[in-house]
Order: C-alpha cells, then sequence, then structure tokens
C-alpha cells in the first residue's frame, strides 16, 4: 500500500464566486488569467466588479492550467468561456494561454490589481512572485511609474520558501505562525542563494536548533533580502504586498518592522489574486475602447 506525499510546499486551492452579482444583467464581463511559476488565477469581472475567481497550483504546462484555473472559475456559474468578450493573460506562462487575446506584463497588471484591492492611495507595491520579486512605484489610478526586479536566484522569492517547507516538513500555510513561536532571538541565515540556505538551514538542525528557529532565521533573512530591494526604488506610501508571500505573516511582520511602516490590509479579498484582477480590469478597458471606436 502506497501512501500520497504530502506536498509541504502547496498553498490551499479554492475558488470563489459573489453571491450579489447576476453575470446575465452584466454589460461588460472580463477576464484575467494570471500563470506563475508556481501558481495559477483566474478571475472574471462584471462591469468593473469581481465576479468569481479560482487559485490553484500551476501544472506542468501553460495552457493545462489556463484551462483548468478558468474552468474552475466558470464552475456553477452558468457562464462559459464563450460569454467573457475579452480575457487578458499574465505572468510567467503569459504567452502560453490560448484564450487570451491580449497578454499583459505582471508588473503592470499587478500594479492595476493592487489599485484595485488596496484603493488609490497605494504607491509601493511589493509582489513577491514564485521566481522573483518585484518593487513597484504606481500612481493614484495604479499606473506603473518605475519598478526594480530581482530575479538573479531563489531566494527571497516564493519558491525559496517552498524549499524550506519541504526540508522541514512544515506546511507552508503554517511557516508564518510557526517562525513566531520561538524563546529567544534568532539570527538570520547568512546565506543568499536558497541551495547554500537549505544547506544551512540542514546544519542549524543538527546543530541543535529548533525547527520553528530555522523558519524564523530564514524569514527574517527573507525580509532583509526583499528591503534590500525596495530601498532601491524607495518606500513610498501607502504600501501593499502582492503574490502568496504576502499571506506569510513571518515575512510580512518582520518587513514592515525593518521598514518601520505597515502594509495595507487588503480586508477579504486575496492578494494572491491581484494579477488576474488587473488582468481582468485591461481587458475590461480594452473592451469599453472598443465600443466607443465603433460607435
Amino acid at each position: 500500500m502506497t501512501t500520497a506525499k504530502t506536498e509541504f510546499r502547496k498553498w490551499l486551492e479554492y475558488r470563489w464566486t459573489s453571491p450579489d452579482i447576476d453575470w446575465r444583467k452584466g454589460n461588460v464581463i472580463s477576464g484575467g488569467i494570471d500563470i506563475g511559476s508556481v501558481s495559477s488565477q483566474a478571475v472574471i469581472m462584471v462591469d468593473g466588479k469581481l465576479y468569481a475567481y479560482s487559485s490553484m497550483r500551476t501544472g506542468s504546462n501553460s495552457p493545462d492550467s489556463a484551462e483548468r484555473a478558468l474552468g474552475w472559475a466558470l464552475e456553477d456559474t452558468g457562464l462559459n468561456g464563450k460569454d467573457i468578450r475579452y480575457i487578458v493573460g499574465t505572468g510567467y506562462g503569459r504567452i502560453n494561454i490560448p484564450m487570451a487575446k491580449k497578454v499583459i506584463t505582471e508588473i503592470a497588471c499587478h500594479a492595476l490589481g493592487a489599485n484595485f484591492i488596496y484603493g488609490s492611495s497605494v504607491r509601493t507595491i511589493l509582489d513577491v512572485g514564485g521566481q522573483d520579486v518585484k518593487a513597484i512605484r504606481c500612481d493614484e489610478k495604479g499606473k506603473v511609474i518605475n519598478f526594480i526586479m530581482n530575479d538573479k536566484c531563489a531566494a527571497g522569492t516564493g519558491r525559496g520558501m517552498e524549499v524550506i517547507a519541504e526540508l522541514l516538513e512544515v506546511p507552508i500555510v503554517e511557516i508564518g505562525e510557526r517562525s513566531f513561536k520561538v524563546e529567544r532571538n534568532i539570527d538570520p541565515v547568512s546565506s543568499t542563494c536558497v541551495v547554500f540556505a537549505k544547506s544551512e538551514a540542514l546544519k542549524l538542525l543538527r546543530g541543535g536548533m529548533a525547527v520553528n528557529e530555522v523558519l524564523a532565521a530564514y524569514n527574517q533573512a527573507m525580509a532583509i533580502r526583499i528591503v534590500e530591494v525596495l530601498e532601491r526604488i524607495g518606500l513610498e506610501r501607502e504600501f501593499a504586498i502582492t503574490g502568496g508571500q504576502a499571506k506569510n505573516i513571518g515575512l510580512v511582520r518582520r518587513l514592515t518592522e525593518l521598514l518601520k511602516t505597515t502594509a495595507v490590509d487588503s480586508g477579504e479579498l486575496d492578494p494572491q489574486v491581484a494579477g488576474a484582477i488587473g488582468a481582468a480590469l485591461f481587458a475590461k478597458a480594452i473592451i469599453e475602447k472598443s465600443r466607443q471606436s465603433s460607435k
């Protein structure tokens, strides 16, 4: 008898549909699909309001991941793909989204999506993706003014945290809370490369450090690395975080302490869906522009 392997690196997969919107009465139905290196999200908006979305693990290829994410978002809604007037693709796998009529960079989509989630006062956005970290400056409409990316290695990214989750056999959804369950101040790991951080984590464990202490050391190191990126672009309030690691309080709390600021709360909206929301808003704008030009 074989036992299914626990995937400690996986965030929870889920879908949501608004109980208050009847899409049949909508004038503009737009879609956004964000295929990241780690997770994929599909969003459906009706007249610029969030109607349905899904978030799931990215599979072995982008087209299949896009089909599955959109299909799940559409589930039990009565909508089908043909009802969505325009779909914009974004993310790591954006060029391989078969139903997307246009692709837009994740930087632009996360800025616009963050503007939708957090409000027009947000001027600095940190997107911690699976493979890179992006610091974005935007205006009150969510338009990108400037950005910096750090994609030299997976350290300080969602993928880096996944490696640690698998190594320590701690579900990634528990890493943040557990990193605070320590009885002393923990120095950050010294390595910036995931390979070396993994080796250092093993060394610390063998030296008698508790798992929660290793988690604290890695979260602190990740926060320090991200601060370096933000300092290069300049932090302007209000400040918001998007991507899966926005749900890691072990990182967020340490990061905001180092920055001596607070991050805007996303409320009930999941910051991991920001890119797909931005893509759906771009799709809405394209539909409306097309209608205007045809008059």
